[in-house]
Formats: C-alpha cells, structure tokens, sequence
C-alpha cells in the first residue's frame, strides 16, 4: 500500500482506503473501489472499463470475505456514492452540478455477525449521519491495518489472475507491503 492508501491499482481501476472510513475494521472494514477513469455516472464508462470496473469490485469483495477474521461468517454491503460531493454546504460551497462534481466510487463495506457499533449492528440497515456530521462521525472508525491491507491486495490480485484472467496486473509504485 502506498502513502495514499491505494492498495492496487489496474486497468479495473483503484482499489483504495477510504480517508475517512465509515465502518470500523473491528466491525467488517470498508476499502472504495474507484473506476479506471474519473466518470460522474458509470453509464460513462466504456463497456470495457465497465466490465473491468466490476469484476475488480467482485474480486475485492471475495478477497475481503477471505482474508478477514472479522467477517467469518459475515457478508459484505456494496453502496455506489458520490452524494456529498453535492452537498451545497461541501467544497467549493454552493449548488454543484452532478457532472461537475461527482465521482463514481463504490464503497466495499464488511458486514460482521459480531460489530459492535450500533450503526453497523448484524441484521440491520447501515446507518450514516447527514453530511455535517459526517467527519465528526467517522473519525470513531479505525481503517484497515497494513497486514490486513497486505492480505486482501495479494487475494485480489490472485483471484485477477485466475479467476477473472483478463488483466494485466500492475507492476510499480502503486504496490508495495
């Protein structure tokens, strides 16, 4: 992982920590699984960076399931955002137009039997506060740790090259432990 958080990085796109996570890694962790291009809307993807795009998401989430204890048992939640970014009170301040501003991402989200934070709690809807609150909020989450970062980068790029055996995997500063 580098100093950016970016765990992998191929033409399926990037996978990522998220800066401001919004679950904690006790309770299933969460990574964003960002297109190979910048697209306010994945219907502006090309099929190809489509195709691409999902079976990296698909890769990751089979990889989290496997590599992390805390989901034993558990499942994963798949949200695609992009909504605070249009936030008339986010960066730069004011009314924003989708195109302009927002970016397809999609957040990876683990699901413990186990989690502790009521938010997260097995069996229910996630809950997440209102833009305002939101740096508040997530700052009680702790990110996924270096070793656990490590094991799902080395099971997504195994199951790109087996499993889904299309890409190219990246050789470079993207990679690292």
């Amino acid at each position: 992982m580098n100093n950016q958080g970016v765990l992998l990085t191929c033409e399926g796109g990037t996978v990522t920590l998220p800066v401001a996570p919004l679950n904690d890694r006790q309770d299933g962790g969460h990574l964003l699984v960002n297109p190979p291009r910048e697209v306010w809307e994945r219907s502006e993807l090309t099929p190809a960076e489509l195709v691409n795009w999902s079976l990296l998401v698909a890769a990751t989430g089979q990889a989290m399931l496997e590599v992390l204890p805390q989901l034993q048992g558990g499942c994963l939640n798949y949200w695609e955002a992009g909504n605070w970014a249009l936030n008339e009170q986010a960066v730069p301040v004011g009314p924003k137009r989708p195109l302009d501003h927002r970016k397809v991402h999609l957040h990876v989200f683990g699901r413990s039997r186990t989690a502790l934070h009521q938010d997260w709690q097995w069996g229910e809807s996630p809950s997440f506060p209102q833009f305002v609150a939101s740096k508040h909020w997530s700052s009680q989450f702790a990110r996924l740790d270096g070793a656990e970062c490590a094991a799902i980068r080395m099971r997504i790029e195994a199951l790109l090259a087996r499993k889904y055996i299309f890409l190219q995997l990246p050789t470079g500063k993207d990679q690292g432990a």
